[in-house]
């Protein structure tokens, strides 16, 4: 009998249960892999699951763009924080996490055989998004300090591109992308009819007086498709809870694409969500504020490797992207540390970087203790395996 195939097997497998399999074969293992913070929820995000629990009907589907509540507290904050505004242009969609928000764009945007645009290093899930979606990816490599070069984004959109992706701060490399580059991809893409869509997940995560930047306030509400999270800043990876805002004209295709996959963002989580954005100020700034002691600790520590490996300038996010001076696959680097030095990191051919040997550091789990062991148990890795 001849093997079933499906598109499925032209998709790359997800990395991060790769290497979650290899720190449980070697336990002790310090991860710097997945990216997560290593706070909790504010504690207002709790307080409101009693209201969801008072309410009978809540056990019943509600609305597949996301219950009035969320969607009203969202739209403040996406006027007080982004400069965007939810008007008769555009709306807002919950997702169960931002993920869902890209596949729900792709899906809507695209025919089979058309092509979307990701800047290397790229995010695996929007690589593995596209893929499934039957388009093709076409990559425009960032320059030396893995900023967007916007004459070559230009070049490379042809009559079958629907799309350019930008993601800032960065993951993987945590660049935060400048207004004015932002600003030109975004009127790039309204002039030639395709869509920017702009993933801000790590939205708040900016250091160093950095400011993040929403393409969605440049006025182009009619080709911007703007994606977020709760997942990072307010510790919501599980709740799975993002939300998008996209022109008003994709509003029915992108509701066939929820109701299908999912009907309805989980309630209670929104519930959560309602909650957490309540927060005090201070929570996203004492957290963001420990990051950021815990980021100048890494990079002390990496900048021990300058000569065998190149770290690029980062003010965002809670990754460095290292290029290591080695001949080594990336992935058996990252078997070596965790099995000798019981230190995680991902390879850097996941991000689509296969001209060398990179490696994502992610910061954002670690309190200062485990960060300081951690990081030296990289640098003392890399030192003694590049070296021998």
């Amino acid at each position: 009998m001849e093997s079933l195939t499906s598109r499925m097997q032209g998709v790359q497998s997800p990395i991060i249960p790769v290497v979650g399999e290899l720190i449980k074969n070697s336990p002790g293992t310090i991860s710097l892999g997945q990216g997560v913070v290593s706070y909790n929820p504010p504690p207002e995000a709790i307080e409101f699951l009693p209201k969801f629990l008072a309410e009978p009907t809540n056990n019943l589907y509600k609305s597949v763009e996301g219950i009035p509540p969320l969607l009203t507290a969202l739209a403040g904050k996406l006027q007080a924080f982004n400069g965007i505004e939810i008007n008769e242009e555009n709306c807002i969609v919950v997702t169960a996490g931002s993920n869902m928000g890209f596949m729900n764009a792709i899906l809507a945007i695209t025919n089979p055989g058309d092509e979307i645009i990701l800047n290397t290093p790229y995010y695996f899930n929007h690589e593995m998004a596209i893929a499934m979606a039957g388009c093709r990816v076409v990559l425009v490599a960032t320059d030396e300090n893995y900023q967007l070069r916007k004459e070559a984004i230009a070049q490379a959109i042809t009559p079958k591109t629907r799309a350019v992706v930008t993601i800032s701060p960065n993951n993987p490399t945590g660049v935060v992308y400048s207004e004015a580059a932002l600003r030109q991809v975004n009127q790039i893409c309204e002039t030639r009819g395709i869509y920017h869509i702009s993933d801000e997940a790590y939205e708040y995560f900016t250091y160093n007086g950095v400011k993040h930047f929403s393409p969605g306030a440049s006025g182009n509400s009619k080709f911007t498709i703007s994606l977020f999270s709760l997942s990072k800043a307010y510790g919501f990876a599980s709740w799975r809870i993002g939300y998008m805002v996209i022109p008003k004209h994709l509003f029915v295709a992108i509701k066939k694409v929820q109701d299908t996959i999912l009907i309805c963002p989980p309630v209670i989580s929104q519930y959560a969500a309602l909650g957490a954005l309540q927060a005090k100020a201070e929570y996203l700034q004492s957290n963001i504020g420990a990051i950021a002691q815990v980021r100048q600790l890494v990079l002390d520590s990496l900048n021990r490797l300058q000569g065998l490996c190149s770290i690029t300038p980062a003010n965002g996010a809670f990754y460095f992207f290292l290029k290591v001076n080695t001949q080594m696959d990336a992935f058996e680097l990252v078997k070596k540390l965790i099995q000798e030095y019981k230190v995680a990191v991902i390879p850097g051919t996941t991000f689509g970087m296969d001209d060398g040997c990179y490696l994502r550091v992610a910061y954002g789990a670690l309190q200062k203790e485990t960060a300081q062991e951690g990081i030296e148990r990289l640098v003392q890795g890399l030192e003694t395996i590049v070296r021998s």
